[in-house]
């Protein structure tokens, strides 16, 4: 069958105007001179902190005099004001991190060392269809957003009525406006999370084992979910409940610490105090249906595991006794079985 090949045109079509990119939700709310309703902290000759919000016609009081909001709105960031008594104040707007530290609280928040981290290792990417179970007070979720962009999305569940509307608040002031990409579901994220295909998992929450079967469902092959918890207690159930489950990678738990140093002239030490311990991570990665997972090598050392800790059948990545007997297979053998832990 003969085919009639289109005619091409005598001139070459004039390429198309890029359409006008809208700038990120908040974007105009980070940068630029300062103007009312944005926020500004202030930082005095100590260190000490504090923040305002600019509004036209208000004045800003401290024990040492005043200064009105106007001779703020409208210069750039980094200026310097002094207050009526004489005292001086940088004026610089407020970082992700400063923010989340002062904002109002419901609950405790991620630190920021511990966001930074959630953010790296659950390779958080722009457009990303995000899951986050425990918004607390919304720190965690002002990075996540940040993170996702406006095509990405981020659903949160909280069980708690009083932390969603804190947390809800704290992310309006952040962005200066509704972040597109922000669903907020209260209620319990293992009853109440459809059917919906989902690259990452964020749990914040006292008891994540009991959402990993909802988790599974969601995520995506090679999807990353990401446990938060505080306690060594919660940090060994969430391991080996994914251990256990099957349908994930090996868990990888870690925490980290942050110390200052003090530095001025020849006097350089460490700070006095730090940041030390405010949660365990956990990551994981969903693997494809119906692959089972490399059996772990690994042996666990002795007294590991009670002898009531172990299951019929059960891997030993799932629990060892002191000298467990084996099956070809890997398995624990039904004379040393025991019954696992609820």
């Amino acid at each position: 069958m003969d085919s009639t090949p289109s005619t091409p045109s005598a001139e070459p079509s004039e390429p198309a105007e890029p359409a006008e990119l809208s700038e990120p939700t908040g974007a105009d709310h980070r940068r630029g001179p300062f103007k009312p309703g944005d926020q500004v902290q202030f930082t005095d000759a100590k260190g000490r902190m504090s923040t305002i919000t600019l509004q036209a016609g208000k004045q800003y009081h401290t024990h040492k005099g005043s200064f009105d909001h106007d001779e703020l709105i409208g210069s750039p960031e980094g200026v310097v004001v002094k207050t009526s008594g004489g005292n001086e104040y940088l004026a610089l707007r407020p970082l992700l991190s400063d923010f989340v530290l002062s904002m109002p609280r419901g609950a405790a928040v991620v630190y920021p060392k511990d966001a930074g981290q959630i953010v790296q290792m659950a390779d958080i990417f722009p457009g990303a269809r995000v899951v986050e179970a425990g918004v607390g007070s919304g720190a965690l979720t002002c990075s996540l957003l940040r993170a996702v962009g406006d095509s990405g999305s981020v659903h949160s569940f909280e069980r708690r009525e009083e932390f969603a509307e804190i947390a809800a608040k704290n992310v309006r002031s952040f962005f200066g406006a509704e972040h597109p990409a922000w669903e907020l579901t209260i209620g319990d994220l293992a009853e109440k999370l459809a059917d919906e295909e989902v690259d990452r998992v964020v749990l914040d929450m006292l008891a994540p084992w009991d959402c990993v079967d909802a988790v599974a469902k969601s995520l995506v092959p090679g999807g990353v979910l990401v446990c938060y918890v505080a306690t060594t207690t919660q940090l060994s159930r969430t391991v080996e409940t994914l251990r256990t489950h099957g349908a994930f990678t090996e868990p990888q738990p870690w925490e980290s610490m942050v110390r200052g140093w003090h530095v001025e002239g020849l006097a350089v030490r460490p700070d006095h105090r730090m940041i030390g311990h405010t949660g365990f991570l956990v990551t994981a990665r969903r693997l494809a249906d119906g692959v089972t997972p490399p059996v772990r090598r690994r042996r666990p050392s002795k007294g590991a595991y009670a002898a009531d800790y172990l299951a019929e059948g059960a891997t030993p990545a799932a629990g060892s006794a002191a000298d467990p007997e084996f099956n070809e297979d890997g398995t624990v053998t039904s004379s040393v079985a025991r019954r696992v832990l609820p």
